[in-house]
């Protein structure tokens, strides 16, 4: 009788290198899955050495670990999976929606006073001159869904406007502006209150494109005047002072979970 050689096909001969599945990523990703910081700051901490695995430092931005097994530290100190923790602020105007400005301007995490936000990242961005809610998380896992585009979370705004807003103009945005060889949308827009000088409309997107609604507007011949992002999704800014902040609740959190499909 002939007999059988042994299998050859590697994913018999040797172990998966990735174990368990999404235990083994680079570096920079696990500092940012363990909540520690942002993959940016984590590729940053690393090309300038602080990091180490095992004791040993690295600057090896394509260095893989076992996020479970592998000690990692920064600074020394060990890095271990922070409780995850998420919050809204109602932003003021004013403020860029960064944690280290270059230019030294105010940043949103002067709101947080006495509240640990080292670990916390914003879910997005309101640029310097629009206001209202930004939501804050470690959880990064979270954090990305909320942010990929076929998520299409609402996101609501209140806009005051220079001039009469008419139907045609809002009819006209939810068609579609051209602007800057891109073709921009509202999912929906309607008035307000207007007064003899300037018009107050809300203006709800499901995408996310840079300084979006302020194109729109200026494309069609209006002045944005102020910008406030009252709701994303079913997450509401409520009565939340300006520069304040709280945690969401446990229903607002199963509610951004259920609906990204985390």
């Amino acid at each position: 009788m002939k007999q059988r050689r042994p299998s050859t096909d590697r994913k018999h001969a040797e172990p998966k290198r990735n174990g368990a599945a999404g235990k083994r990523v680079t570096l920079a990703r696990a500092l940012s899955k363990l909540g520690y910081c942002s993959r940016t700051q984590a590729e940053r901490l690393i090309a300038e050495g602080r990091v180490s695995v095992g004791g040993r430092a690295t600057t090896d931005l394509s260095h893989w670990v076992d996020i479970d097994r592998d000690r990692i530290a920064v600074d020394g100190a060990s890095v271990a999976a922070e409780a995850k923790s998420y919050l809204m602020l109602n932003k003021p105007r004013g403020l860029v929606t960064t944690r280290d400005d270059p230019e030294g301007r105010p940043t949103v995490f002067q709101c947080f006073g006495e509240i640990d936000a080292r670990f916390l990242s914003p879910v997005g961005r309101l640029d310097k001159a629009s206001e209202g809610l930004l939501l804050f998380t470690n959880d990064t896992v979270l954090a990305q869904r909320l942010l990929d585009p076929a998520t299409h979370l609402g996101k609501t705004y209140h806009v005051q406007v220079r001039g009469l807003f008419d139907e045609a103009a809002a009819r006209a945005m939810m068609v579609g502006v051209s602007e800057g060889g891109e073709m921009l949308k509202a999912t929906d827009v309607r008035g307000l209150r207007s007064g003899d000088r300037n018009s107050w409309i809300e203006v709800e997107l499901d995408e996310g494109r840079n300084r979006q609604i302020r194109r729109m507007l200026d494309a069609l011949g209006f002045e944005c005047l102020r910008l406030v992002r009252i709701s994303i999704g079913e997450i509401r800014l409520g009565d939340l002072p300006k520069g304040a902040s709280r945690p969401l609740s446990d229903a607002e959190i199963r509610y951004l979970k259920r609906r990204t499909g985390s």
